[in-house]
């Protein structure tokens, strides 16, 4: 008998009845993250559920207009495993991480744009092209920024737009100046 199965990882082969109860269950705890915010300030930016041997480990990302802070965190923490634990989300073990994302996890959401504004990104597009620019505006469809571009020994800017559809990966540049 032939199995459907999705490949997850090098070397690893997943049935897609799993993927779709992964799904569902990521959506499950998306909803249930949400309704736990205590306002409309904070959001999610993703929930990943391990696939792994033992326990499942469930990471979820959520940021904030103005950042969130660890106390933040944890109070979200309480509330969601809480909710988990009451409703019988997860069988068996599972361990419950909430965290903002890093400084190296790609920009996915136009909220998370809307909070960089005037900041340095650093954007793959689809055709693998490379930019970095200050982002200057966020609309619904994308975003402009002021490109540098050398003409010369000089550096000039010029104002780009890319549609969010044009964007393969952004991430926001660290500048220690």
């Amino acid at each position: 008998m032939h199995r459907n199965t999705n490949k997850v990882s090098e070397g690893t082969q997943v049935p897609s009845f799993y993927i779709s109860f992964l799904m569902d269950l990521q959506a499950e705890i998306a909803a249930i993250v949400e309704d736990s915010f205590e306002d409309d300030h904070h959001f999610l930016v993703e929930v990943k559920v391990s696939t792994g041997k033992g326990p499942k480990k469930v990471l979820v990302l959520v940021d904030g207009d103005n950042g969130i802070t660890i106390d933040d965190c944890a109070a979200l923490s309480r509330k969601v495993g809480y909710r988990l634990e009451e409703e019988d989300i997860i069988d068996n073990r599972y361990t419950l991480e909430i965290s903002s994302p890093g400084v190296d996890f790609p920009l996915t959401q136009e909220r998370q744009y809307k909070k960089n504004i005037g900041r340095e990104l650093k954007i793959i597009t689809t055709i693998d092209t490379e930019m970095r620019g200050k982002l200057l505006e966020v609309s619904s469809s994308g975003i402009t920024l002021d490109k540098e571009v050398k003409k010369g020994k000089k550096k000039d800017y010029e104002k780009v737009q890319l549609a969010f559809s044009e964007i393969n990966k952004a991430i926001v540049q660290v500048s220690f100046k």
